[in-house]
C-alpha cells in the first residue's frame, strides 16, 4: 500500500508559520484590554519584535489578523459542540454537560471568550461577519442534531433553525457570564451555571409544547 507523503515544511516556512503565530499571540494579549478597532499595528509589531512593513508579509491588514482570531478562537468550539450534543433525548444530561462544557472551555481560553465577546458587535466588519458566520456554522450543527430527538418530529426547518439559533446565543452569553465571574465582575460561577441551567430547562419546557402558528 502507498502512503502520499506530507512535504517537510522548509526553514523559511516554519520561521514564517512561527511569527504568523507571535503575530495572533501578541494580538490577542492586546486585545484583552482593548477593541480591535483601537489597536496599532505597531502595538503588535512592537510587542513581537519586528518591523512594522513585515507585518504585512502575513496579513493583509490588522482585520485580516482579526479574521484568523475568530478563526483561532472559534474553530476547536465545534468539537465542543458535538460533545455537548452527544447525549440524545435526555434533555437533563444534555444541560448539564452544555453547562459543564462551556464553564471548562472558559476557563481554558478565557483571552478566546473575551475577544469573541467583545468583537461579535464591535467596529471591524470583517471581524464581525467572521465571528458571524461562526456562529451561523454552529447553528446549522445544532439544527441538525436536534432535529433528530423525538420531540422535534413534525418541526418546520425554519423553526429548528430558530430554536438553535436559541440555543446559540445563550451558549454565547453564557460563556460571557462565566468570563466576568472568573474576573470577579456579576455573579459568581456557581450561581452562572444555576440560571445557565435554568434558562436552558425555560428553552426546553417551552420546545416540548411548541407548534407552529
Amino acid at each position: 500500500m502507498s502512503h502520499t507523503s506530507v512535504p517537510t515544511p522548509t526553514p523559511r516556512e516554519t520561521q514564517k508559520a512561527r511569527t504568523r503565530c507571535a503575530l495572533l499571540d501578541a494580538g490577542l494579549r492586546l486585545l484583552e484590554n482593548q477593541s480591535l478597532s483601537s489597536l496599532g499595528l505597531r502595538e503588535i509589531t512592537r510587542v513581537v519584535g519586528m518591523a512594522p512593513a513585515a507585518f504585512y508579509r502575513h496579513f493583509r491588514d490588522l482585520s485580516d489578523l482579526g479574521v484568523a482570531l475568530v478563526e483561532e478562537s472559534l474553530g476547536s468550539l465545534h468539537a465542543v459542540v458535538r460533545e455537548i450534543l452527544e447525549v440524545p433525548d435526555d434533555e437533563a444530561a444534555r444541560i448539564e454537560r452544555t453547562v459543564e462544557t462551556i464553564a471548562r472551555y472558559v476557563r481554558e481560553h478565557p483571552t478566546h471568550v473575551r475577544f469573541v465577546a467583545r468583537e461579535r458587535h464591535g467596529g471591524v466588519p470583517a471581524v464581525r461577519a467572521a465571528i458571524g458566520a461562526e456562529l451561523d456554522r454552529f447553528a446549522d450543527e445544532v439544527a441538525e442534531a436536534l432535529a433528530a430527538d423525538e420531540v422535534s418530529a413534525g418541526w418546520s426547518a425554519e423553526d429548528m433553525r430558530m430554536l438553535a439559533e436559541l440555543y446559540v446565543d445563550h451558549v454565547v452569553m453564557t460563556a460571557s457570564a462565566f468570563l466576568d465571574a472568573a474576573l470577579g465582575e456579576g455573579p459568581d460561577e456557581e450561581s452562572v451555571a444555576r440560571t445557565a441551567r435554568r434558562q436552558l430547562m425555560l428553552i426546553s419546557t417551552g420546545r416540548r409544547y411548541w407548534r407552529e402558528g
